[in-house]
């Protein structure tokens, strides 16, 4: 189980929103790099970016924060947000993100998936956003009329490594992972399932770790870290006691 903590850029700085409304963004600090910095500093292994202007405009927008944010940490970085063609992901392959996360063309073009997939074995993931278990596209400007297990099993032998699924009815409201859906969705395809939207507290982390949680491969967590209601040392220990043998 990996905890990925959030940033999510928006003109430039490290902002979180709520319900994905860029009319409600609460800016965390003007420098993502900085940011991105004080995560590694704290212990987590992976980070978790998304470029919010570049999910509305469908192509990158904030790559100036994001290659800020490369030069400055070492820990792999996954990164989605207007990612819409295989020339994007493979630029951004190329310029040091380990990981692309493909959303709205995930939906509207699933052979691109297939194709980034294919091309770069483990380095693409699905970025699946449900209001009401129907997928949201375009910076979740819209809905679509699919289901996110219907777009899932889409790309069951793809080589996609993960499924990032959120429910954007919790997200940036700090009410808690929607566990039953996520869980739902992990136990009916065979790709991992990584949980975002709503990890409120060291709660949402300790249910992560139960057994019946165990094969989702991770949660991401936003405003519970910045607003201070997450302890990242408590929750990564519990982690890592976790994955001690004999646990």
């Amino acid at each position: 189980m990996i905890l990925f903590p959030a940033i999510d850029l928006k003109n430039g700085q490290c902002v979180r929103l709520e319900q994905g409304d860029m009319a409600r963004a609460t800016v965390f600090n003007l420098n993502p790099a900085a940011q991105a910095q004080s995560f590694a500093e704290q212990g987590f292994e992976y980070l978790h970016v998304v470029d919010l202007d570049g999910a509305f405009a469908g192509k990158p927008v904030n790559a100036q924060a994001v290659e800020a944010m490369l030069k400055t940490i070492k820990i792999p970085v996954q990164l989605g947000g207007g990612i819409r063609d295989l020339a994007t992901v493979e630029a951004w392959l190329e310029n040091g993100i380990t990981r692309v996360i493909i959303g709205t063309a995930a939906v509207r073009d699933p052979e691109l998936v297939k194709a980034a997939a294919k091309k770069f074995p483990g380095r693409v993931a699905v970025g699946l956003d449900a209001r009401d278990g129907k997928v949201a596209v375009e910076g979740w400007a819209e809905t679509s009329q699919v289901t996110v297990l219907e777009i899932a099993k889409r790309f069951e032998d793809a080589g996609v490594a993960a499924i990032i699924f959120t429910d954007i009815a919790r997200d940036g409201l700090l009410k808690g992972l929607n566990l039953d859906a996520t869980i739902a969705l992990a136990d009916a395809i065979s790709i991992p399932v990584i949980a975002s939207g709503g990890l409120a507290s060291i709660e949402d982390v300790k249910a992560m770790l139960t057994p019946r949680a165990k094969k989702l491969a991770g949660a991401i967590a936003g405003r519970a870290l910045y607003d201070g209601r997450l302890d990242p040392a408590a929750a990564l220990t519990l982690i890592r006691d976790a994955r001690a043998p004999g646990s």
